[in-house]
């Protein structure tokens, strides 16, 4: 009996300890295998007792605190080099056994990657992901992925997320961007690289800016005083309720239709008839309304019996799952395949008729199955059967999905809860996609975009941090005149924030697609960022790291000379044809197609339906036809001469 009270005491002293070790502690931005910013007094902070005497040892470096009357302390380290691993200690004067320890941290360069969906575009659903998740084994590279989060007022800690060491089984679900960048820069520069991901699809600008700058301007004013009425966490919990409710029903077909749905037998005589491909807006269904079955019947050849044979579903939008004769082939979620195309095993094939059946969800006004026609096909390898026409769909679903507030979408509340908690980790600079959210409203994006770069810099406390930014690329139908177009004058505010100091912008209007608002190439957007760094950052002055910026415009007669910065030994057209993509206007403001014709390191305009000329515009479309490359292979920067008022100038 005595011996049971006295192990009892034991665990009760163990527990104690265990209370006491708990006394100091630290944000989850610090952890095992983190990477610390280099050549900076390196900050690490806390909580403990009040009044408490902190000690912090870096390998053999030391720094001390007290913790103030609330408990909240912080110590920096002075400069190190690139290097390591460390072992990081943090314990309370005269206990150094019962403190905190952390493992394997490099010094190196700490960039903090951020944006909406193409920042947050994983490894996983780029191009040749295959071959690149095989092939990442990077030790030396560290990722934080930050969770989603939203919060009404600024936090001290994120909510989850852990530092990674980057290699084949943790790079799949990294930014693809941000490992791209990463990779380029710990391979040039041979320095551990650590990303902190902090990134949210479909978000504007303002959800990452703080409420006191948003409130300095009447732009953002009124927005930021509207989440005044949000009853956090009331409506936030609810919303993430919707939102469980609502993915479920997008992945999950309900009451087991996809046990029924896709059989050979289903009685689908009710159905209506359409012709494929076809998108959201030919059906007239709502945003909450878009999960829906398709069904075609495709008679094969005896050829193909007892083969495996290729499906490819051509460009379906958003998430989708594929039945052939019953049985799900695939579950595809956010263009995780960005071919759509996939196998069907052998014996599932018939002689004669079989059935695909697709389970579609075209949600939020996009998505449906996109053009052309002939990327709809099954094939042996040697020949191919349509299924582009007729096929039957039905709604899958009634009542609507649950309507999701978006409450990521407010002023201030991803700023709250996933930057400010990871001020001020020493970091070397910023690396930024986002606009898409803000395209709309373009021309507010001048003002508000800089006020994020202002206000992140301001916080941090590191002066004028690197600033590297992504412009968007080319999306959308292309069209066959000149016309107005909210990307293009989204593009412009991302060009006319080059304004703000020690700010580099990558132009990506070369590699988009028009079906795909996630363009798959990001190993050249992360490269094209890495080249910004190179020169700006890492002191490679000798670099041409973008692609020719528009200077200048004189008018010649009814030709005007355009001049540029960024040219390298020359200009070009990428694809060795004439030069395409300017649009030349008179005082009409009517625009036309014009000549372009290269003279050393200017460009010469012109069209004889504009006698005199009075504005020249460049890649001035949501997916302009464009190919002006400087020596490096660059693509120019999109611009326009004037100063005609836009569609989103309000």
């Amino acid at each position: 009996m005595k011996t049971r009270i006295a192990g009892s005491f034991f665990i009760l002293f163990l527990f104690c300890q265990g209370l006491c070790y708990a006394q100091i502690t630290i944000p989850k931005v610090f952890g095992d295998d983190m990477v610390l910013q280099r050549g900076i007094k390196i900050p690490v902070w806390g909580n403990s007792d009040p009044g408490a005497h902190i000690i912090a040892e870096l390998g053999t470096v030391r720094a001390t605190a007290k913790a103030d009357t609330e408990g909240k302390w912080m110590v920096r380290f002075s400069k190190f080099k690139a290097g390591g691993p460390y072992t990081l200690k943090i314990y309370e004067k005269g206990k150094p056994t019962e403190g905190l320890e952390l493992n394997g941290i490099l010094i190196g360069d700490v960039w903090v990657a951020s944006g909406q969906s193409n920042m947050e575009w994983q490894v996983q659903q780029s191009a040749d992901a295959e071959n690149e998740i095989a092939n990442a084994d990077f030790s030396n590279i560290r990722f934080l992925p930050v969770a989603h989060n939203k919060k009404l007022i600024p936090q001290t800690d994120i909510s989850s997320g852990k530092w990674q060491v980057c290699d084949s089984a943790n790079v799949k679900e990294f930014s693809a961007v941000a490992y791209f960048f990463a990779r380029k820069i710990h391979r040039d520069h041979n320095v551990p690289v650590g990303i902190v991901q902090s990134t949210w699809g479909g978000t504007p600008v303002e959800s990452w800016t703080s409420r006191e700058m948003l409130l300095s301007s009447p732009i953002s004013r009124r927005a930021v005083l509207a989440n005044d009425t949000l009853r956090d966490p009331y409506d936030f919990v609810q919303d993430s309720l919707n939102v469980l409710r609502f993915w479920d029903i997008v992945l999950n077909p309900q009451d087991k239709a996809d046990k029924i749905v896709p059989l050979t037998e289903y009685d689908d005589s009710g159905w209506t008839e359409t012709e494929m491909p076809r998108l959201i807006k030919d059906f007239g269904i709502g945003p909450y309304e878009g999960v829906m079955w398709l069904r075609k019947k495709v008679l094969l050849p005896e050829r193909f019996e007892g083969k495996d044979l290729v499906v490819n579903v051509g460009h379906p939008e958003f998430n989708y799952s594929l039945y052939f004769n019953g049985e799900e082939i695939c579950k595809a979620v956010w263009n995780s395949n960005p071919t759509h195309q996939y196998t069907i095993p052998a014996h599932l094939v018939k002689e004669g008729e079989n059935v695909v059946s697709i389970r579609l969800a075209m949600i939020w006004n996009g998505g449906g199955i996109y053009p052309p026609a002939d990327s709809l096909y099954i094939t042996d390898g040697s020949s191919k059967i349509s299924l582009a026409g007729k096929w039957l769909y039905k709604k899958d679903i009634e009542p609507p999905l649950p309507r999701i507030m978006d409450y990521h979408y407010r002023p201030a509340v991803l700023f709250n809860a996933m930057i400010n908690p990871v001020i001020p980790y020493g970091i070397k600079g910023f690396i930024w996609y986002q606009g898409e959210a803000n395209a709309p409203e373009a021309y507010h994006y001048r003002k508000l975009f800089p006020m994020l770069i202002t206000d992140w810099r301001e916080r941090w406390g590191q002066g004028n941090l690197p600033f590297l930014y992504v412009q968007l690329a080319n999306f959308k139908k292309r069209k066959d005149t000149p016309s107005e177009s909210d990307w293009a004058e989204l593009r412009e505010a991302q060009t006319l924030t080059l304004s703000q100091p020690n700010t580099g912008m990558a132009c990506i209007i070369d590699i988009g697609e028009a079906d795909n608002i996630h363009p798959p190439n990001k190993q050249e957007v992360g490269r094209r960022l890495a080249l910004i760094a190179d020169k700006m950052v890492y002191g490679r002055n000798d670099r041409i790291a973008s692609g020719p910026v528009y200077k200048s415009a004189k008018t010649e007669g009814n030709r005007v000379r355009i001049s540029f910065t960024g040219t390298g030994s020359g200009l070009s057209a990428k694809d060795g044809r004439e030069v395409t993509g300017f649009a030349i206007a008179g005082n009409d403001r009517k625009f036309h197609w014009a000549k372009a014709l290269i003279e050393g390191n200017e460009v010469v305009v012109y069209s004889d339906k504009v006698v005199s000329p009075e504005a020249v515009r460049y890649a001035w479309a949501d997916n302009p036809e464009c190919n002006l490359v400087n020596s490096e292979g660059l693509p120019a920067v999109p611009f326009r001469t004037d100063d005609w008022k836009g569609i989103t100038q309000k």
